[in-house]
């Protein structure tokens, strides 16, 4: 089965064409080669909270994405708001995601500790939200790539429902 999934990434550089999208390529060429997945959708949105709100909602309400990957914005700034749309958008927290990414980011420099991304579900769709950098959104992905496809069939009512 080909999974498909959406691609947000949030950043006012980028929405504005003043800086190239490299972490959105790191996760492309990662869904399609280890997850065996499809980009549905890919768009780039301003820090806003709205705009990052709205186009998780069509991701999964119109897009049907199985799984939707969200780089850029859950730092401390002032702009870095992902995870705080990524929360009003979603029906249930997904915790374990986010907790092993953090993990995997704090093996390589204590600065993971500073990330803020979330992880959740939105009817029968995943939401996990990367680092804005290359480097951190490999290191995210390839400390939970093994278990989204175990997720992703739980998601659709197929698989184990109980606990570990």
């Amino acid at each position: 089965m080909r999974w498909k999934v959406g691609l947000l990434t949030a950043s006012d550089l980028g929405s504005r064409g003043e800086r190239e999208d490299t972490s959105a390529q790191v996760i492309r060429e990662l869904v399609e080669e280890e997850l065996q997945g499809d980009i549905v959708e890919y768009r780039i949105v301003p820090d806003e909270t709205d705009e990052i709100m709205a186009s998780l909602i069509e991701m999964t309400d119109y897009y049907k994405a199985d799984l939707i990957l969200t780089t850029g914005g859950i730092g401390m700034g002032p702009r870095d708001v992902t995870p705080e749309a990524t929360l009003e958008v979603i029906d249930r927290q997904a915790p374990g995601f986010a907790e092993a990414m953090r993990a995997a980011l704090m093996q390589r420099t204590g600065l993971g500790m500073l990330t803020r991304g979330v992880s959740g579900i939105r009817g029968q769709t995943l939401l996990l939200n990367l680092p804005g950098d290359p480097k951190g959104v490999h290191e995210c992905l390839a400390a939970v790539m093994d278990q989204l496809p175990v997720a992703l069939t739980m998601l659709r009512g197929k698989g184990g429902g109980g606990s570990p």
